[in-house]
């Protein structure tokens, strides 16, 4: 496998930790960069856990993963997303004029995590089944830590800017997002 493809992988599994990311961004606008970090961070290290699951399980987990991937995770990322909707129009409805900020949970943002790499861990059957070894595998998965890593603290750090211009209803557009997301990866599932 090309270096080239293992980019494309790697940007394509990480836009639903990259549009996460944005929503988690959005309702912690003035926080400062550790809450960036922990969603970057939290996001790149499953995107490379779960392709390294993925291909030491091989193709028999793969099986029963696919038929419970388009379910699992928008069901994660609607529960999430329906909770910061409900605190978002609970904050327009006390009228304030700035999103509350918030400490995003280690429990909230490791189901995120896991809602948005378990398509990395059918890439990493794939891996299995065309004959990828450990060398080359510890390369792409370490890629693609990287590149989600990257792009998640990018979306957190748009998701700031966003939250200081809608003010409390970022909180809403976050969840929605997450809704979205959720909503995308259920019907291409």
């Amino acid at each position: 496998m090309t270096f080239i493809e293992i980019i494309f992988i790697a940007v394509g599994l990480s836009t639903d930790a990259f549009s996460v990311s944005i929503g988690n961004g959005m309702s912690m606008p003035r926080g400062g960069a550790k809450g960036a970090f922990a969603t970057a961070a939290a996001f790149g290290i499953f995107q490379a856990l779960m392709p390294t699951l993925g291909w030491l399980v091989g193709s028999t987990f793969a099986e029963r993963i696919d038929a419970y991937d388009h379910i699992i995770a928008p069901a994660l990322l609607a529960f999430i997303g329906g909770k910061m909707i409900f605190e978002g129009i609970k904050s327009v409805r006390e009228g304030r004029k700035t999103p509350p900020e918030k400490e995003l949970r280690l429990g909230a943002l490791l189901v995120q995590a896991v809602a948005t790499s378990i398509d990395a861990l059918i890439v990493g059957v794939g891996f299995a089944t065309v004959g990828i070894g450990p060398a080359e595998l510890a390369k792409a998965v370490l890629l693609i830590g990287a590149v989600t890593f990257a792009l998640s603290l990018a979306g957190v750090m748009a998701g700031k800017r966003l939250g200081s211009l809608l003010g409390p209803r970022a909180e809403i557009f976050g969840g929605l997002v997450l809704l979205a997301i959720g909503l995308k990866i259920f019907i291409e599932g």
